[in-house]
């Protein structure tokens, strides 16, 4: 069973909208689980304190690392990665979500404030995650977006398998445009390829789609994707 466990000040936030849909349906069939622990379980005055000012002075808020590490460490051993989300985080990629999806699940750390102290972060050797170039008011939202990503990919949770291979990002691509009925809709039809019941033809419509919104809107997935294509993509020689 993939198993996530989520450090947070906020635990009433979870399952949250795990708990509806696909994900909630897989939830109840046993094929993942959800731990949400309080962070302030582990203070140790009366104001269940996790915060304090930031050392040399500074706008805000830290979370401290003994309550923190209190608070990871009463999680048992396991090979889980630990993850905090973070801005300054790796950017969170369909690569890495699947990657994360075939293990066991994953140890999540939501900071709040200013962020977490970097001893801790060093000390129990968290892998900081960003979801992208913007900072929200804390790691719960981002934490639900990371699972989510991993449950839908874990086996018996989408209903047609191959959807999952033909999404944006699972071969380096956008993905393709979709249509569905009617086939005529405000004076705009449906492209004639699609209706046409050549599979192949539709599959090559797809693969150009695919690689033309991908060259105009992600030029930095564009560039990658050629790169790993190798140099039959690159200029024709002459002579």
């Amino acid at each position: 069973m993939w198993h996530a466990s989520v450090l947070t000040i906020f635990p009433e936030m979870f399952p949250g909208p795990l708990g509806v849909s696909l994900a909630g349906k897989a939830l109840s069939a046993g094929i993942w689980s959800l731990d949400a622990i309080d962070i302030r379980s582990a203070a140790t005055d009366k104001h269940r304190t996790v915060d304090d000012t930031p050392a040399g002075g500074g706008p805000g808020m830290v979370m401290k690392p003994d309550v923190l590490a209190r608070a990871l460490d009463a999680i048992p051993p396991d090979p889980r990665p630990r993850l905090l989300m973070s801005p300054r985080g790796a950017p969170l990629t369909q690569s890495r979500v699947a990657a994360l999806a075939e293990g066991p699940g994953c140890v999540i750390v939501c900071a709040r404030f200013e962020g977490v102290d970097e001893r801790l972060i060093e000390a129990r050797g968290l892998e900081e995650v960003s979801l992208g170039d913007y900072v929200l008011s804390g790691g719960e939202i981002a934490a639900l977006a990371l699972i989510d990503a991993c449950i839908r990919l874990l086996p018996g949770v989408m209903g047609k398998e191959a959807s999952a291979a033909e999404e944006s990002f699972a071969d380096g691509l956008l993905e393709y445009p979709q249509y569905t009925k009617p086939p005529l809709w405000e004076g705009e039809p449906i492209p004639e390829v699609l209706l046409s019941g050549d599979h192949a033809k539709v599959a090559a419509w797809r693969r150009a789609e695919a690689e033309r919104l991908t060259r105009e809107r992600r030029p930095d997935l564009w560039a990658a994707y050629l790169a790993r294509k190798g140099p039959q993509n690159g200029p024709k020689s002459r002579g």
